[in-house]
């Protein structure tokens, strides 16, 4: 049996680690690892996923590379704990959303700025942030871990391509665990401890209107002749009511959370919406982000205002995500989804929907062995008791985890609080989170299984 840490001693431990993690985001923000060839080249992902197999390796885990079926690669370690201690699974991701707007961005894309006490660039949260902080727990308890330790990083979670999770089920002994530490989520806010209980699942569809062989001149046949963008918005617009509610029909929108609230002008303030613009929904916040399904239009193909002409457009096409709540299958969904579009599409439009990919929601235990220790860390390293929230987001990897392994504890923890603006430009993370969520993961493998 492992002797107690010393908690003053780990924490000044970790606090000396800082410098270093510094260090090392700035060299991780730098890959520029978005997993969509159509925008970036291969390398970014290639040089990210080779760092993070170095980094883990000087730390004693033998590190391989695996090709998942999407053709990404997998970045997965091992190193064996003492005879009779439990195995915990350290997982995360080292590509990254797009910058998606250079111009909006303050501080450089990809080169980690300190500003106003935090640290910006892409991928400094989601997920970068939380590679350095399972290094720094690793190193702060390291060089020999009292419980086996696994690792897996993966390289097109943000495209939502599934390559992980088909290779977990056609590999389930390379990360067989008890406990599995999902590092991909975060705080309620900063400072405050927080375990995310629930996720939404989805749906992504891409869809395409259609009415005219080609683009028409709009004065010589604007008025009979079918715009297919005009088609296109009043399909959308089919999607929400006039109170912002998502309508798909015979999907249900009532539902209400039950949990820990989110207080309109905290949420405004995360959120950064601009005075005098109202919410939307007819539910509160929470219930909004975490009980009910949400349909936003995450891209269309429309021509810019620069440089457009006087054209009726023939085609477009719009990417469509559906997140659904716990209890809602994802495939009825999706079939609910399409009948509904079929049914709105206006002026017999051709419609042609391509289904990307669907997740199911989850739903974390909330007692075991490793949540309560990981609990009692949370609550160490910051000096509070960790509380529980929903997440609006969906990591289908989690209900593979739970599939494969239905032993094992799945915790979804790390540094992505509401002021990271994840996916957004001007990413950022806040230091402390590192450094706490860091000590706490310490705490936690030096704990679990005593």
């Amino acid at each position: 049996m492992t002797k107690a840490p010393d908690v003053d001693a780990l924490r000044a431990k970790v606090s000396g680690l800082m410098g270093e993690a510094k260090n090392d985001l700035a060299q991780l923000v730098s890959f520029r690892s978005v997993a969509d060839p159509r925008q970036f080249p291969a390398e970014g992902c290639t040089r990210a996923a080779q760092w993070v197999a170095d980094a883990f390796t000087e730390l004693g885990l033998t590190v391989g590379l695996h090709e998942t079926p999407d053709g990404s690669q997998a970045v997965i370690g091992h190193r064996p704990g003492p005879p009779g201690s439990p195995t915990v699974l350290l997982y995360c991701h080292y590509d990254v959303q797009p910058p998606l707007d250079d111009q909006a961005w303050e501080t450089p894309v990809w080169t980690l700025t300190e500003k106003d006490g935090r640290w910006y660039g892409r991928g400094a949260a989601d997920c970068k942030g939380n590679i350095v902080t399972h290094l720094t727990a690793l190193r702060a308890i390291g060089p020999d871990f009292p419980v086996g330790i696994k690792l897996v990083s993966e390289g097109s979670e943000e495209q939502g391509t599934g390559g992980l999770e088909k290779f977990v089920v056609a590999n389930p002994e390379l990360l067989t665990a008890d406990a599995i530490l999902v590092a991909d989520c975060g705080n309620f806010a900063v400072g405050l401890p927080t375990f995310t209980q629930t996720l939404r699942g989805q749906v992504n569809v891409v869809v395409t209107v259609t009415t005219l062989a080609g683009p028409m001149h709009s004065g010589m046949f604007g008025g009979p002749a079918p715009d297919a963008l005009a088609a296109m918005i009043q399909l959308l617009s089919s999607l929400r009511d006039e109170h912002g509610n998502t309508t798909v029909d015979g999907l249900t929108a009532d539902q209400q959370w039950t949990g820990v609230q989110y207080p309109p002008k905290d949420f405004r303030a995360d959120a950064g919406v601009l005075d005098g613009v109202d919410l939307i929904g007819g539910g509160t916040v929470a219930d909004m982000l975490w009980a009910r399904p949400a349909l936003t239009v995450l891209g269309m193909d429309v021509p810019a205002v620069v440089g457009s002409s006087a054209a009726i457009q023939p085609s477009t096409r719009a990417r469509l995500n559906l997140r659904i709540p716990p209890g809602t299958d994802p495939q009825h969904a999706y079939e609910l989804l399409e009948k509904h579009l079929r049914a709105h599409t206006p002026w017999n439009a051709r419609l042609d929907i391509e289904l990307e990919g669907l997740g199911e929601p989850f739903v974390a235990a909330e007692h075991g062995p490793a949540r309560d220790a990981m609990s009692e860390a949370m609550a160490t390293a910051y000096g509070r008791p960790a509380t529980t929230e929903g997440q609006g987001g969906s990591i289908p990897l989690c209900n593979v985890f739970a599939d494969t392994y239905p032993k094992a504890e799945i915790m979804l923890i790390g540094v992505e609080e509401p002021k990271c603006l994840i996916h957004a430009p001007n990413e950022s993370v806040d230091p402390s989170e590192i450094e706490h969520m860091a000590l706490a993961e310490a705490l936690f493998l030096s704990t679990y299984g005593r």
